[in-house]
């Protein structure tokens, strides 16, 4: 049976739409396209501007449903998916795309657990078979093997990894419709918010530079030197999973699997080995440098530049000359 309708969160914080859903807007008009299937948005919030949900539009999607009211002011999961199980029962998608957000991991298995279907969690691509059934990848065995699956309830519902699929070029010529919908209130009690935490220091997803510590730094002092490097060249300073486990800095600044994709256009990788899934983070940065003195170490093989030595020499060095073409 031939999908008809395929569904993306756009997912909105403070009025401002998440860089994830024109992703999603990306794949989900690739394959909409495949399978000549409509793609529609589904944007909750408050006091949402028609210039976003037209942005949408432009974006790829055919249609958007806007749901507009004070309740979706903060991110209440609750709220959130009482409204979304109400219109994928109506409207009866048989895809539904959410980005892997800290908040979409939090939704999604909610919506699927209410609309007894399967979720696949953390995917880092999405392709169509030859019999037009949809392929969900994702890594598996910590990055170790990539799982191709196929889920057989319906709607098929996935979380998107950011920074893994491409957004389409924004095109002000496609025309689509807005749907204004009704909101509907959940009865259940909801999370009441006591308090609203700070913006983080470092947004590592965003980053142009990355320069990243592992377990060849031996220490927490090694950051450092790391952020020293980072501050010189206008970047943050990223680091492996041992790194983070060992405590010597936050999870925030993890890159792999477990932790943070990253595609910026240069990413320096100081004493990390390349384990598959912390390579899975970082393997789409434009320009990579490894600075490691095992020269067998896997990072090695998809490094663009290979510096075979001790980072505690290696770096300084760099710091050293930029700062001298800066005339410092």
């Amino acid at each position: 049976m031939p999908y008809r309708k395929i569904m993306i969160l756009a997912e909105q914080r403070g009025g401002k739409i998440h860089p994830i859903s024109f992703e999603l807007l990306g794949k989900g008009r690739e394959i909409a396209n495949k399978l000549g299937a409509e793609l529609s948005a589904v944007i909750l919030g408050n006091n949402i501007a028609r210039e976003d949900l037209m942005e949408l539009i432009y974006y790829g999607a055919d249609k958007v449903y806007s749901y507009n009211h004070p309740v979706f002011e903060y991110p209440d999961v609750i709220q959130y998916k009482h409204n979304i199980v109400k219109l994928i029962q109506e409207e009866r998608p048989e895809i539904f795309l959410f980005g892997a957000t800290n908040f979409g991991r939090s939704l999604a298995p909610r919506v699927a657990a209410s609309v007894k279907t399967g979720l696949t969690a953390d995917c880092i691509d999405l392709q169509v078979d030859e019999n037009e059934e949809l392929i969900q990848i994702r890594p598996a065995f910590v990055g170790n093997i990539l799982a191709h699956i196929k889920t057989k309830t319906r709607p098929i519902m996935s979380t998107i990894r950011y920074n893994v699929m491409k957004k389409n070029e924004r095109n002000s010529t496609r025309e689509g419709m807005i749907v204004e919908m009704k909101t509907e209130i959940a009865e259940t009690k909801t999370p009441r918010l006591i308090g609203k935490e700070g913006e983080k220091k470092i947004n590592i997803t965003d980053a142009k530079i990355v320069v990243a510590g592992g377990r060849g730094l031996g220490s927490q002092e090694g950051f450092k030197l790391l952020k020293e490097l980072a501050d010189l060249l206008g970047g943050v300073v990223g680091a492996s999973r041992v790194a983070v486990d060992e405590g010597w800095i936050g999870k925030e600044h993890q890159v792999g699997f477990s932790g943070n994709t990253v595609k910026p256009r240069l990413y320096i990788a100081c004493g990390i080995s390349g384990a598959p899934q912390h390579l899975a983070g970082m393997k789409d940065s434009e320009i990579i440098v490894a600075i490691n003195s095992d020269p067998s170490a896997p990072i090695h093989r998809i490094a663009d530049y290979s510096i075979i030595g001790d980072l505690y020499q290696v770096v300084p060095l760099m710091i050293k000359e930029i700062k001298a073409i800066r005339g410092e």
